[in-house]
């Protein structure tokens, strides 16, 4: 079910998972190609005629490797066309198909070999002229290949050109925000440009070479043939599947500390999980940067050299059993150059609690009404453990949920926005929370069956007043809910123009379970395979759709290509009959077309809303222009323009949101809850929402960030939030005035 959560490498990087013990032995991958390619003609939703899809096949795997078609060239895929475009298929059930994925790898390694060596060329002899109008392509997604290495080699010049002008410039902006503002140059010690572009072509190259070897050809191929069925069906090493288990479960064991690749090849120490390995040991600092290390913790002559290594790889080093040691050969932070220090640390669980539901209270006092509580609760996934029963997110969220009730709060915010999805079961379980007992999924499977899924209250937790708050990250699990709800009439859905779309339900098979007994079975990895679609009480699938809101808010990311319709061969939007026994409430006891008006009126009376209207309309615009040029007074003429936007906008942000926070002081109240709190007795915490820091981590501090003077939204309520609020204050408004008008019952009834 789960919409892949997409972190930076960085924060992949935090903790690491327990992993089995490394087998010396290898997999035979082609085996696992034969294994993968049954289970997915036997398994998948769609039956696609497997035979047939030796060109999808291709063109995925060269999409993998090289999406913006700069490596390889024309002749390249001719000859790979010409070679494999008919026969992968054929390749993979004869376990002949790693000849080809290496072959496609190898010309792929020297080809960005190649780039790399006149990259380094280019910065060390060339003095590039910014006076010319030239330009590139903001995206090359829907360019041809180029015809042959000059032309590849072309357009590779425009990019290294445009990396150093695009350095240049940042450096000159960076510069320009700290005299501002009276403080130090972050990027006064920094490099020359060039030699720090060279080095980030180093790391690169390393990243495509050195640090790749045949068992991760062999899960890009692998991963690049199972997303030719759908977007989410896919091929997971057998170190990838722990990962995604231990996501799941909100749980990782590792040291616990927030990695970053540096330039010159070193791993930088940016962040320490507060009550970690790492935190409690003491010794490992913030900005501490990492050269090398012994996974297992014997010391120096067992040291690994990590410069230039790929994050991912650092962390398959780092990461080990609980309860055991890893050392690190340190170069501390401030210390002398070239002192190193050994730090070990014994590995240990590490909770990831910013992944944890938590919840609030506000008192709104209201000018024209009674004053009001409003409970929030947000939600960052549908995670669960799936190996027992100890980590769940609906007993989260019913805990959280029946405290609020406590409260005796007037109206919810159920905030789902950037959930991707989850436990299908955990959904299932949640949803029944805020209604009676009913469908909340219908799922249909490969031969047509459709099975509905009931909530399992007979009585819901909660009844009154609810608004969802979703957007365009809101996917899979979070779908399932919003559709449910909104179906049911019992929420008011409010985010962006639609959730993600994703209507689909994947499944996890071991493949190692279908390979001889003698072979490397552990090291087969995973197949995560589409096995069901998903459809909402009312018939509709959310697929491509996604979930439509009630009430739609400007959003930047409605401009961007997000969402199932822009990935690659999505299953189609369709609609079965709705679910036999699935009763509605009332509709118009949502007073929806009443709510929309009086949060259009909002809207349209917001500065924020309006600036956010303005830059979606010129991303919009820079998207359908696709071209960025590479003359620099023509890009310091559209910064002078962007900044001098920025300054007023800051100003009269700076004005606007003092008056905002004194009014906030005087209407809004803060309390928090998290487990935590609940595990102590469940009182609430009075918070100032602009002091409360609620990062679990001790992070480095970025002199860059830290320029950034955009002030900060009022009480930490950005619009999307804060209009949310408003609609909610509405709905119980309206609602209270029905209720005393004798319109509606207690509890709605059918």
């Amino acid at each position: 079910m789960n919409l892949s959560r997409i972190r930076s490498a960085a924060f992949a990087a935090i903790i690491s998972s327990t992993i089995s013990g490394a087998s010396a032995e290898q997999a035979n991958f082609d085996e696992v190609g034969r294994q993968m390619s049954i289970m997915l003609q036997n398994n998948h939703f769609a039956k696609l005629p497997f035979s047939e899809l030796s060109g999808r096949f291709l063109d995925d795997y060269l999409k993998t490797l090289d999406s913006g078609k700069v490596y390889f060239t024309q002749q390249d895929v001719d000859r790979f066309k010409k070679d494999y475009g008919d026969s992968l298929a054929k390749l993979l059930l004869e376990e002949d198909s790693m000849k080809a994925a290496k072959d496609i790898y190898d010309t792929f390694r020297t080809r960005v070999t190649a780039r790399v060596t006149e990259a380094k060329r280019l910065l060390a002899t060339e003095q590039f002229d910014f006076t010319k109008d030239e330009a590139i392509s903001l995206s090359r997604k829907k360019a041809s290949w180029p015809k042959d290495e000059g032309e590849a080699m072309d357009i590779w010049r425009k990019q290294v050109k445009e990396a150093m002008l695009s350095e240049t410039l940042r450096r000159e902006m960076i510069a320009k925000l700290a005299k501002e503002q009276g403080k130090p140059d972050p990027t006064a010690k920094d490099k020359d440009p060039k030699e720090k572009l060279a080095l980030r072509y180093e790391r690169f190259l390393r990243s495509v070479t050195t640090d790749v070897d045949s068992d991760d050809v062999a899960a890009m191929f692998l991963s690049a043939v199972a997303r030719s069925f759908d977007p989410h069906t896919d091929y997971m090493s057998a170190k990838e599947m722990e990962r995604f288990t231990d996501m799941m479960r909100n749980e990782l064991v590792g040291i616990g500390a927030l990695l970053k690749a540096e330039e010159d090849g070193a791993t930088k120490i940016m962040g320490i999980v507060i009550g970690g390995p790492a935190d409690k040991q003491c010794k490992l600092k913030l900005n501490d940067r990492v050269l090398a290390v012994d996974p297992d913790g014997d010391g120096p002559k067992e040291m690994v050299d990590i410069m230039f290594m790929k994050i991912d790889k650092v962390v398959d080093f780092i990461r080990g059993q609980e309860g055991e040691n890893v050392t690190l050969k340190v170069e501390p932070a401030g210390g002398a150059p070239g002192q190193t220090t050994l730090i070990s640390i014994q590995r240990d669980k590490v909770e990831l609690k910013d992944e944890q539901a938590s919840a609030e209270v506000i008192e709104m006092k209201r000018p024209d009404g009674d004053p009001m509580k409003l409970g929030v609760i947000t939600l960052p996934s549908f995670y669960a453990d799936f190996e027992n029963d100890k980590v769940r997110c609906s007993v989260d969220v019913e805990r959280l949920l029946e405290r609020l009730k406590a409260e005796s709060i007037d109206g919810l915010l159920f905030d789902i926005r950037n959930n991707g999805g989850g436990s299908l079961s955990e959904v299932q379980r949640m949803t029944g929370f805020f209604t009676r007992r009913g469908p909340v999924v219908q799922v249909k499977d490969t031969i047509g069956k459709v099975q509905v899924k009931e909530s399992e209250n007979k009585t819901p937790i909660y009844d009154g007043p609810m608004i969802v708050l979703t957007d365009k990250s809101s996917a899979s699990a979070s779908e399932i809910l919003a559709g449910a709800l909104q179906d049911d009439n019992r929420a008011v859905i409010v985010g962006e123009s639609s959730t993600f779309g994703k209507g689909t339900v994947q499944q996890p098979m071991g493949i190692g379970r279908q390979m001889p007994f003698f072979a490397a079975r552990s090291k087969a990895g995973t197949l995560k395979v589409t096995i069901q679609k998903f459809y909402r009480p009312s018939g509709s699938s959310t697929q491509h759709l996604g979930v439509i809101p009630d009430i739609k808010l400007p959003s930047l990311m409605d401009v961007l290509e997000v969402g199932e319709t822009y990935l690659d061969h999505p299953l189609e939007h369709d609609v079965i009959a709705k679910a036999g026994d699935f009763q509605p409430l009332v509709k118009e006891h949502l007073f929806i077309p009443r709510l929309a008006q009086q949060s259009a009126e909002r809207v349209a009376a917001s500065k924020d809303f309006a600036y956010i209207n303005d830059e979606a309309n010129k991303v919009k615009e820079r998207i359908k222009e696709n071209k960025i040029s590479l003359n620099m007074a023509s890009r310091e003429k559209e910064i002078g323009e962007n900044d001098k936007l920025r300054i007023e906008r800051n100003a009269e942000r700076r004005n606007r949101f003092a008056v905002m926070e004194k009014a906030d002081k005087d209407n809004l109240t803060f309390y928090k809850i998290s487990l935590d709190d609940l595990s102590k007795g469940g009182d609430l915490r009075k918070v100032d929402p602009t002091k409360e820091v609620q990062d679990n981590m001790k992070r480095a501090k970025d002199e860059t960030e830290e320029l950034d003077d955009t002030p900060k939204w009022p009480s930490a309520l950005d619009p999307q939030k804060s209009e949310g609020m408003s609609i909610l204050g509405d709905l119980i408004d309206v609602t209270r005035s029905a209720k005393m008008a004798g319109l509606l019952q207690k509890s709605d009834s059918h």
